[in-house]
């Protein structure tokens, strides 16, 4: 599999497309992928209540499983930077959490892709294996 998916880089950028970010105005759009080949794309939605703001990444995973897909092979990250960007500590534990140690492919405004694994953006990643030993 190639993991850097022109299609999925367009995905990622159509949602970018779409995010509310009047506040902040720095738009992300993300395209997670299930193990099938399915999208569930997402866009980062600010409120005023700044707190109350969601991050694109989950936004998309949230989708997916409300959805009832549980098993993932990547997502497709895309903002307006120079720099690639990666998720957010709170999205590196959702999607931990929720879709395991998944490439991670980062998108810079001119389309350029960087890659890792999620447990090299989590290293040492808190998860349920914790609550084992309780």
């Amino acid at each position: 599999m190639d993991i850097v998916n022109p299609a999925y880089i367009k995905a990622a950028s159509i949602a970018k497309q779409k995010a509310h970010a009047p506040y902040s105005k720095f738009h992300v759009g993300a395209a997670l992928i299930s193990e099938d080949g399915k999208i569930f794309s997402g866009c980062n939605i600010e409120s005023s209540s700044y707190s109350l703001t969601i991050c694109a990444e989950r936004v998309a995973i949230f989708k997916a499983i409300s959805e009832g897909i549980t098993e993932f092979q990547s997502i497709y990250i895309a903002t307006d930077t120079e720099e690639s960007c990666p998720p957010c500590g709170a999205c590196r534990q959702v999607l931990w959490d929720l879709a395991g140690d998944i490439f991670v492919v980062m998108v810079n405004k001119y389309g350029d892709a960087k890659t890792a694994m999620l447990h090299q953006l989590l290293p040492d990643a808190f998860d349920k294996d914790f609550f084992e030993e309780i």
